[in-house]
């Protein structure tokens, strides 16, 4: 028996009242997973621990099946490792993200999805510029990068808000404070007059693109906890493919082989069937693969209700559609979000996610669509989410 994970990040929400009050899962079609829910065991999971902030990581924690109370000590540190960016004693990273401020709003947390050709000639810059023994910046995938700031511990008790949660809103009353704050916004307001000639922002600016006015400076995190690799956690050799360095830092956290599958990216420009068969092949090697596809997420953050609904359904078809046809018989599906990030919010909420078991000898307990409503309505709940993944890997009464 072989074992697949798919997280469609983000893709579970809250009801449109200008569509009928329904989600955007409800709203998709999707025969594929709507077949997996009525054959196999579905129910809801609480992925983030009451208190917690509701991002990616302790979500995906929880669904790889490490509880984040324990591991979890701040995003960064998990995607300062994808990049290879090693945290020493007294050195703290942030998530260092690119963005677009217009007459003091949050226009664009993403600086309207800069590509990392674009976000790598910035990142040179503001080395160049504002780097030094202390502070340094390293490369990420598209607007997401990563800041390391030494001799400052006292940056870990600044107060910092994703800009993702403040889209369309005034940033004044958001700018890090606290301990540490004021490092930190000496840091983005010096970026901006960096940034304000930048030749990428020029050209960006003649094709009518949003330019990058700023970085903002957010989830501060020290040195992580060693975690226990998957393979000792579970028993299995594990394979993951995503197009974000968030993933593949948790996997190479938890000696999870990363994948590089050309055409994997963080957007609607995934080439999905790619990604499918990609990762469907590794298993020629390992035990389970984790298919992590972050376009429902990122539609989700930027309010497009049918943007977010056609990268449902593009996971449908072109992923979806290939496990169930995949050596008949031979492969046990676990398919849950890590999170919801409803269109209307334009962010995460740490309410729980629906999911499905599917294969493996599991059996229909009565969800007739892959839907929160559905997922809820039979009475299946896991919390702490962490759990759920024994009970995935092992059969199911």
């Amino acid at each position: 028996m072989k074992f697949c994970v798919v997280i469609p990040d983000g893709a579970s929400g809250w009801p449109l009242a200008s569509r009928g009050n329904r989600t955007c899962l409800e709203l998709a079609v999707t025969p594929n997973l709507d077949r997996m829910a009525r054959q196999g065991y579905a129910g809801t999971a609480l992925t983030i621990p009451p208190g917690m902030e509701p991002g990616s990581a302790p979500a995906c924690m929880s669904v790889l099946g490490y509880d984040p109370m324990v591991y979890y000590r701040g995003r960064s540190a998990i995607e300062a490792r994808s990049v290879g960016v090693p945290i020493g004693p007294g050195e703290v990273t942030f998530r260092c993200n690119l963005v677009t401020v217009i007459e003091g709003r949050m226009v664009s947390h993403s600086a309207g999805h800069i590509t990392t050709v674009e976000a790598a000639a910035i990142i040179d810059t503001l080395n160049e510029k504002l780097g030094s023994d202390a502070v340094s910046f390293s490369t990420g995938i598209s607007y997401r990068h990563i800041c390391k700031i030494g001799g400052h511990e006292d940056t870990l008790g600044a107060t910092c808000t994703p800009p993702h949660d403040i889209t369309d809103r005034p940033v004044a009353e958001h700018l890090p404070h606290g301990e540490g704050g004021a490092l930190l916004r000496e840091l983005m307001e010096k970026s901006e007059h960096v940034l304000a000639n930048h030749q990428v922002n020029i050209e960006r600016k003649r094709l009518g693109k949003l330019p990058v006015t700023s970085i903002w400076l957010f989830w501060p995190s020290g040195r992580v906890p060693e975690m226990p690799s998957f393979q000792e956690l579970h028993g299995l050799k594990a394979a993951l493919t995503s197009g974000v360095d968030l993933l593949r830092g948790l996997a190479m956290m938890a000696g999870i082989e990363v994948l590089h599958i050309k055409g994997v990216t963080d957007n609607l420009d995934n080439d999905f069937a790619a990604q499918a068969s990609g990762a469907l092949e590794s298993l020629e090697s390992s035990d389970l693969v984790v298919m992590h596809i972050e376009a429902p997420d990122e539609m989700g953050h930027r309010g497009a209700a049918d943007d977010k609904i056609k990268a449902i359904e593009l996971i449908d078809r072109e992923i979806m559609g290939r496990l169930l046809v995949w050596k008949e018989g031979g492969l046990k599906v676990l398919v849950m979000p890590d999170h919801p990030t409803p269109v209307k919010l334009k962010t995460h909420c740490a309410e729980p996610v629906p999911f499905i078991i599917w294969g493996g000898g599991a059996k229909s307990n009565g969800a007739a669509r892959f839907t929160e409503a559905e997922a809820g309505r039979t009475g299946v709940s896991i919390e702490p989410g962490y759990k759920l993944m024994g009970i995935f890997l092992k059969d199911i009464e």
